[in-house]
């Protein structure tokens, strides 16, 4: 469903985008499937790795990889990358720009004392008429040192523009190396037609059927895996 293009010259040296399926963090293959619990007395506990609502979201859609090394040293960014210099577009050779923290005054972003980047983009994205794309930080990453910030484009009408993806940098002392193909954004498809909301009550049938479902994702494993997760 989503597209995504790059000037040809830029095709050998950039990292693709890629579904968010199967970019799964390291963190999350290599965390335990069960965890004795303290508040529990040691009884062992399912980790988060068998919760299909968490996993389904980071693997929801494509992420856009970073595309190149940062190096982040004494509270400034600077990388090695030399893309070909491309004179018929208007395309930034730089793969991260700044934003002054002035641009966020008043947001309740908690940003004191951090930066606050964009990720150069230099993929275009096309979906089908009537969706837009969702853009956000990597869904349940806290484990990057930067927050994307979270936008919704209209791309069957902006195919042909880059999106650029802001991001909240808010610990001045980080220090390390970003590698090429981090994921700075995941990308989403969302219809666009407007999703309204009716509110109403239970009927004793539904209130019945509730019961059911609470009660076998109490007493049985995988309930919603194996019974709920792929019901049309």
């Amino acid at each position: 469903m989503i597209t995504a293009r790059c000037h040809p010259a830029l095709l050998p040296i950039l990292p693709p985008p890629v579904p968010a399926a199967k970019t799964l963090p390291d963190w999350l293959r290599e965390m335990p499937s069960e965890a004795p619990a303290d508040l529990l007395d040691g009884e062992a506990v399912r980790t988060l790795k068998h919760c299909p609502p968490i996993l389904d979201a980071m693997g929801a859609g494509v992420l856009v990889p970073l595309a190149t090394d940062l190096t982040v040293e004494n509270g400034e960014i600077s990388w090695d990358w030399d893309p070909p210099v491309l004179p018929e577009t208007l395309i930034s050779r730089a793969p991260i720009g700044m934003h002054v923290p002035e641009q966020a005054k008043g947001a309740p972003f908690g940003l004191t004392d951090g930066m606050v980047v964009k990720f150069l983009n230099f993929w275009t994205f096309e979906v089908p008429e009537g969706y837009s794309l969702l853009f956000t930080h990597p869904l349940n990453r806290p484990d990057l040192p930067f927050r994307t910030l979270a936008g919704l484009v209209d791309c069957d009408g902006f195919r042909d523009g880059y999106v650029h993806f802001p991001a909240l940098w808010p610990d001045p002392d980080w220090q390390g190396v970003l590698p090429a193909g981090t994921p700075v954004a995941q990308v989403v498809a969302v219809p666009r037609e407007a999703q309204g909301l009716t509110i109403l009550p239970m009927t004793e049938a539904q209130v019945a059927a509730n019961r059911d479902v609470q009660e076998a994702l109490q007493t049985r494993r995988g309930v919603y895996r194996k019974e709920h997760r792929h019901r049309s």
